[in-house]
């Protein structure tokens, strides 16, 4: 949210400087996120300097210029080469001189240089008044007062607005600080703390009256829970024209872009106010009557953006006897607006129903700076107040005259909030004790009014503006932050309890596997639990049926909860590569979300990401792609620290994999992990390899909540290693072979290890190679070669008998 420092100072007479009231605006939790300079002439017309043009003659070489002398306050004239058609002697020009810096319509700066045109040389330019950035005429070059005196700064003769902007990270629950007004009364009261008393200025509005009962529309609010207040006037006889510039300067200033003088004021003061308010051309609305209600669900109806939009049931519209006009809070009709021909409006101010307003704007995907407003709540007590001083705006400024009453229509009004302190509970949450007349002084000074006063606490009344102030500790934070945060000591011991528990914490769990997989270079990563229910059609396993989709959706790419971790994870992958970072290792532990019935249920889940190589580009190292099996050591590696090691694997069944592998233990299945299908990859726009693994986060915390950890001795005795070359068929596994070998010798046998693979020329058909090496270790006693052959014997036999192998 922008906030214009000249516009503020209109409420709040101060001399502090922009980056200290920045500062205060900050400690009253108004976050100043910048400080922006606007110009309403970009440079500030420094350099331009008013010059008189002593004599004019034709160029010597160009018969579109001319060489004139300019007195522009210095000891000498300059010569300046000119190509303006009106240029004559005797004329007072602005004229800027050598080192000025210029801006194009554009933005983009140029600096004025001595140079020669056409063999002339020329020390500065006579400026028409679209090269100042003070029109857009370029007929020629600018003819000013002659009474003016050479050599004045341009800046004092032009009224330069000059204005420092403060962007506001504005917390949602601060719907009483979108105005100006609204930070001006923050201000106040922080200024107040400083002991700087300042007076708050508000517009007047005495001088509202009806100057004739020529414009009558009536209103008829139909739908009074949507709509619990609805103000409107009639103006006739206004001039719908460009706005004054001041106007235009303030709005300008914190980005909104001018329209014409009745649009403008309405922005103007819902910016200074924070009341939204709409003004409809009048002699468009049939039957002289204004209708506040809902339209039957399909009811076609085309905005301001042209766009043609259809109405639900529940959408609160601005109606005439005959159609609508206006979505309430939201959007105006393409046809009811005020246009340059609008002689005659009605005046729209509101308090609309803050849940009504955000669910029809989320609805139609509008976002506009009404609807921001009115879905956070604004005050409904301004409703009235805020009309008057724009109808008073508009008639000092487009003329015409106010021709109709008030009709305000109120029947219920909203109360404000009553609240209970008490000063031990103060104490309490701040953590040191506030003085009483402290305390009493920052409420008064938030318009909180005290009613009375005990020993205990002080019974209050909140306006009905703070909505986000309703409980005793939204009390004690207000009075914290206009206190100051800052303010509170902190003490110089830390206590702390350490307890000794024996309990399983998973989340301690998930910690030391984050650890582990950042250790080994991967980045974890926290996507959002909402996704599009569009991926549903890119595998047959996850049905959209099973989706949990959102009442309220911010947009339909996030309508549903996520169903599985990959889509998600592949939508971070695709970021980074399309950003040149295409070597991934991530890893997320998150949740999944299913509807079955009438049942919603969640599951934890571990998904690991690998893609590209897997190390960085070095000369003194071959460059690896990531591939199936440096995946499945990572998650071997994983359930080695979890103390999991008695897992069997079998095809994946999943469709979202093109190769794939599940790991189970009895009847509870760990993990699914292979290589991601290239279909999935290409919807996402993703061309190179992606491997993914989904790790059932519940079944493994079950499983490791049951593993006891062990502790043994470290073996004095050597190991031996042997190797066999066996030739096999291809459709052996290495998980065959290594079954084999444990079941062969359970004791001895330490490591199984496949460490060469040959498959091709000089094999016979439908055979390969492996290279295997058996790690074998006595941990009471050294092995001799007796033992160690009878081990092997063994180990060849079974293998020959149940695999059909063959030593090579």
């Amino acid at each position: 949210m922008k906030i214009s420092y000249n516009w503020l100072k209109q409420f709040i007479n101060t001399d502090w400087n922009a980056e200290k009231t920045g500062e205060l605006l900050t400690d009253l939790g108004l976050e100043i996120e910048g400080i922006e300079t606007y110009e309403s002439v970009k440079g500030g017309l420094k350099g331009i300097v008013i010059g008189e043009v002593l004599t004019c003659t034709q160029h010597p070489n160009a018969d579109r210029l001319k060489v004139t002398t300019v007195n522009i306050g210095e000891a000498e004239p300059v010569q300046i080469v000119c190509g303006a058609p009106n240029v004559a002697a005797g004329q007072k020009v602005p004229v800027a001189t050598i080192g000025t810096t210029l801006y194009t319509a554009e933005g983009e700066a140029w600096k004025i240089k001595k140079g020669k045109i056409r063999g002339e040389e020329s020390h500065g330019m006579i400026c028409a008044e679209d090269e100042l950035g003070l029109g857009e005429s370029h007929d020629g070059i600018m003819i000013l007062d002659a009474n003016l005196k050479v050599g004045t700064p341009a800046s004092e003769i032009f009224k330069i607005e000059n204005d420092e902007v403060f962007e506001i990270g504005l917390t949602p629950n601060r719907a009483d600080a979108m105005s100006h007004f609204g930070v001006a009364r923050d201000l106040k009261a922080g200024l107040l703390q400083k002991d700087v008393n300042v007076e708050m200025i508000t517009p007047s509005v005495s001088a509202f009256h009806v100057d004739a009962r020529s414009l009558k529309i009536d209103v008829d609010v139909k739908d009074k829970e949507k709509a619990p207040r609805y103000c409107g006037v009639t103006i006739s006889g206004v001039k719908v024209e460009e706005s004054p510039s001041w106007l235009q300067h303030r709005l300008k200033s914190i980005g909104l872009s001018p329209i014409n003088n009745i649009v403008d004021i309405t922005n103007y003061v819902l910016h200074e106010l924070g009341q939204p308010l709409h003004a409809f051309d009048a002699n468009k609305i049939t039957g002289n009557k204004i209708e506040v209600k809902t339209c039957a669900a399909g009811t076609k109806f085309t905005t301001l953006d042209e766009i043609e939009r259809e109405l639900d049931k529940e959408d609160l519209m601005i109606c005439d006897t005959e159609k609508p006009l206006c979505i309430a809070g939201v959007f105006g009709g393409l046809n009811s607006g005020v246009t340059e021909n609008t002689t005659n409006i009605f005046l729209e101010s509101a308090y609309f129903n803050p849940v009504s307003v955000r669910k029809t704007a989320k609805r139609h995907a509008l976002n506009t700076d009404a609807s921001f407003r009115f879905e956070r709540g604004i005050d409904p007590n301004i409703t009235e107040y805020a009309l008057k001083r724009a109808a008073l705006l508009i008639v000092e400024i487009a003329g015409g005259e106010i021709s109709s009453d008030i009709s305000d229509t109120y029947p219920n009004k909203i109360e404000d909030f009553q609240v209970r302190l008490s000063f031990d509970n103060a104490k309490k949450l701040i953590g040191e004790e506030i003085p009483r007349e402290t305390i009493k002084s920052i409420l008064t000074s938030l318009e909180i009014k005290v009613n009375n006063v005990t020993e205990t606490g002080l019974g209050l009344t909140v306006p009905a503006y703070r909505n986000d102030v309703q409980r005793e500790a939204d009390i004690i934070e207000e009075i914290l932050r206009v206190y100051g945060y800052n303010n509170i000591g902190t003490t110089e011991k830390l206590n702390a309890s350490i307890s000794n528990s024996g309990r399983f914490e998973d989340y301690k769990l998930q910690n030391t596997i984050g650890n582990q997989l950042a250790s080994q270079g991967f980045y974890e990563i926290m996507a959002n639990s909402l996704t599009t229910s569009k991926y549903m059609e890119l595998t047959e396993q996850l049905n959209a049926d099973n989706n949990v989709e959102m009442l309220n959706p911010l947009s339909q790419d996030l309508g549903v909860m996520r169903q599985s971790l990959l889509f998600s994870g592949l939508e971070a992958v695709a970021y980074n590569i399309n950003r040149r970072r295409s070597d991934l290792k991530l890893f997320e532990f998150g949740k999944t979300y299913h509807q079955y019935n009438e049942n919603r249920e969640e599951y934890k889940h571990l998904s690991v990401f690998v893609t590209g190589n897997k190390s960085e580009e070095r000369w003194n190292i071959q460059t690896l792609a990531s591939d199936f099996f440096y995946l499945k050591g990572t998650i071997e590696a994983i359930f080695q620290r979890l103390g999991l090691n008695r897992f069997k694997s079998a095809p994946t069944k999943t469709d979202l994999l093109s190769e794939g592998v599940s790991l189970s233990i009895g009847k509870k299945k760990l993990v699914d992990f292979g290589l991601v299908k290239k279909s999935v990859l290409k919807h996402f726009g993703i061309s190179q390899n992606v491997l993914y693994a989904d790790f059932n986060w519940d079944n493994v915390l079950e499983m490791a909540k049951h593993n006891a950890i062990k502790f043994k001795a470290i073996p004095k005795y050597p190991e031996v290693r042997r190797d066999f070359a066996l030739l096999i068929d291809n459709k052996v596994t290495f998980d065959d072979i290594f079954s084999i070998a444990k079941q062969t010798e359970q004791n001895l046998l330490k490591n199984v290890n496949l460490f060469d693979v040959y498959e091709g020329k000089n094999l016979p058909a439908g055979k390969k190679s492996y290279a295997i090496s058996f790690t074998l270790q006595d941990e009471h006693k050294t092995l001799n070669d007796k033992q160690i052959d009878k081990i092997m014997s063994k180990l060849q036999s079974n293998f020959e008998t149940k695999l059909g192998a063959e030593l090579r």
